[in-house]
C-alpha cells in the first residue's frame, strides 16, 4: 500500500490520520488498484464503447400510477391520477410524467414485465437472476461486473463498473457487485473515503511521483500474493493505478461546479428531504445523480447505476408519488434529452426501472402493496427502437395478457446493445465452470 505523508497534524504516533493518500484506499476488499487494473486488462474482449446506465427505483414502483393507468378501472383500482396524451399517437402516461411524455418517441415502455422475485432486493435488476434459484459457487455477478470482466476499462484512469447509489438503510436495495467474479470487478463507488482519497490534498504530481519508490516498501504483500506478475507488468499496472490518482478526468466528470449552468438547471435541483426521510437513510431524490451517470459513461465507464428516491409506498401512495414522480420525469428526461443531443443515444442504453410492481387495490392507509405478477418498465438509447409501447396487462394491471417479457430478456437486450451475445458468452466461475450470462438469451426482438 503506498501512502504518501503531507504535514498535516500528526498525532502520538507521527502519522497524520486524514492527510495521506493510499493508493490501495481505492480497492476493495484487501486488492490494491494496480491488481484490479491488472484484472480487467486480462480480458482480450474489447468493444467499442457502449454503456448502460441503470436507474433503480428501489422499493416497487406503482406500475398503475406511471405507465399502466387504468382510468375505466373501480376507484379502488384506478387511483387519483389522470393518464396524459404522449407525443406518440396512441400512447398515454400518468399525468405526473409530463416531460417523458413530450419526448415519448425517444422511450420504449415495457408494461408487462414478469419474473420477479417480489423481494425487497436489487439483486434481479443487477443480476437478472433470482436471489433464491440455483446459483454458483460465489453467487452471481451484477451485469456492470461482467462487462468489467469482458470488455475491461475503456480508459485507465475511469473504472468500468461505476455506482453512484447512496447507501440505503435497508441493505437489500443496495446494488450489488461482483459475485464469482471477485473483487477486481466490484463497482466503484466515488463517495465518501474513496472520493476523499480521489484528490491529492495538496500534494503535487511531481511530488506523488518522485515517492513511487515507497511502492516497494510498503507493498511487498501484494507482490507476495502474486509471484507470477513480472516487474515489468508490475509496473505497468503501478503507473495505471497512478494514473487513476494523477488524472482529473473521473473527479471533473463526477464534479457538477463547472457545468453549463443551463444544463445543470435541465436536471433539476437536489432535494434530500422530498419524502421527510432521515438523509443518512439513503432514500433521497438527488437529480444530480442522473446529469452525473451521464458525464460518467463519456469519460468512460461501461455501466452506472444509481438508485432515486423511494417506491415502497404501503401507505399514502398518491401524497408521496406526487412529490417523487414529477421529479423522476425531470431526471429521466433530461438524461435521455442530453444523450440525443451529445450523439450519445445509439451507444448508451437507458434502463429505468424496480423490484416489481404494486397491487392493483389499494389498501386501507391509501397505499399499494407488493405485486410481483407484472411490473413495468422504461428503457431508451441503445440504438433501440423507441416510441412504442410492448405487452399489456388485463383491465386492472393484474397480469400481462399480451407479450410477458422476462426480466432476463431485458438483460438480453441490454448485453446485445453492447454487443455482446448471451446465447455464446460464458464467463468462468470459482470452480472453472463455465457459466452462461443467462437463461433467457434472446433480446426483446421489438427493440432491436
Amino acid at each position: 500500500m503506498l501512502r504518501i505523508e503531507d504535514r498535516a497534524t500528526r498525532f502520538c504516533d507521527r502519522i497524520p490520520r486524514r492527510s495521506f493518500l493510499q493508493i490501495g484506499g481505492l480497492a476493495m476488499g484487501g486488492l490494491s488498484l494496480p491488481q484490479i487494473l491488472q484484472a480487467q486488462q486480462q480480458s482480450k474482449q474489447k468493444n467499442s464503447h457502449k454503456a448502460v446506465i441503470m436507474i433503480y427505483l428501489n422499493g416497487g414502483p406503482p406500475h398503475q400510477d406511471m405507465f399502466d393507468l387504468k382510468p375505466d378501472a373501480p376507484t379502488e383500482i384506478r387511483g387519483e391520477f389522470q393518464p396524459i396524451s404522449t407525443n406518440v399517437p396512441g400512447i398515454q402516461i400518468s399525468e405526473l410524467m409530463p416531460r417523458v411524455a413530450g419526448m415519448m418517441d425517444k422511450f420504449s415502455i415495457i408494461r408487462s414485465l414478469v419474473g420477479s422475485e417480489g423481494r425487497h432486493d436489487s439483486f434481479q435488476c443487477c443480476t437478472g437472476h433470482k436471489f433464491s434459484g440455483p446459483k454458483p459457487q460465489g453467487g452471481w455477478p451484477s451485469m456492470g461486473s461482467v462487462l468489467s470482466k469482458l470488455q475491461g476499462s475503456v480508459d485507465s484512469s475511469v473504472p468500468p463498473y461505476i455506482d453512484l447509489s447512496q447507501k440505503m438503510a435497508h441493505s437489500p436495495y443496495n446494488i450489488k457487485g461482483a459475485g464469482f467474479l471477485g473483487m477486481s470487478h466490484t463497482p466503484f463507488r466515488p463517495d465518501g473515503e474513496v472520493m476523499r482519497n480521489m484528490s491529492l490534498n495538496n500534494i503535487s504530481t511531481i511530488r506523488l511521483h518522485e515517492r513511487t519508490n515507497l511502492l516497494q516498501k510498503l507493498d511487498t504483500f501484494r507482490k507476495n500474493v502474486d509471484q507470477k506478475l513480472s516487474s515489468d507488468s508490475n509496473d505497468s499496472f503501478t503507473e495505471q493505478a497512478l494514473g487513476v490518482l494523477t488524472s482529473s478526468k473521473l473527479l471533473e466528470a463526477l464534479n457538477l461546479e463547472k457545468v453549463d449552468p443551463k444544463i445543470r438547471a435541465r436536471y433539476g435541483i437536489d432535494d434530500p428531504k422530498v419524502l421527510n426521510f432521515d438523509p443518512k437513510m439513503g432514500y433521497q431524490a438527488l437529480m444530480s445523480r442522473f446529469l452525473q451517470a451521464r458525464r460518467a459513461v463519456e469519460a468512460g465507464a461501461r455501466m452506472v447505476t444509481c438508485s432515486f428516491a423511494d417506491f415502497d409506498y404501503h401507505g399514502d401512495n398518491f401524497g408521496r408519488a406526487r412529490k417523487v414522480i414529477p421529479l423522476l420525469d425531470e431526471g429521466v428526461a433530461a438524461l435521455v434529452e442530453d444523450l440525443h443531443e451529445r450523439g450519445l443515444d445509439e451507444d448508451v442504453s437507458v434502463i429505468v426501472w424496480g423490484e416489481f410492481g404494486r397491487t392493483p387495490k389499494i389498501n386501507k392507509k391509501g397505499g399499494r402493496d407488493h405485486w410481483s405478477h407484472v411490473h413495468a418498465g422504461l428503457m431508451a438509447g441503445g440504438g433501440m427502437k423507441t416510441g412504442q409501447v410492448i405487452g399489456s396487462t388485463n383491465k386492472w394491471a393484474e397480469e400481462a395478457v399480451d407479450r410477458p417479457v422476462h426480466m432476463q430478456e431485458v438483460f438480453a437486450t441490454l448485453y446485445h446493445n453492447l454487443g455482446i451475445d448471451p446465447a455464446v458468452t460464458t464467463i468462468p466461475d470459482n470452480s472453472g465452470r463455465p457459466q452462461y450470462l443467462l437463461e433467457h438469451q434472446e433480446p426483446i426482438q421489438e427493440l432491436v
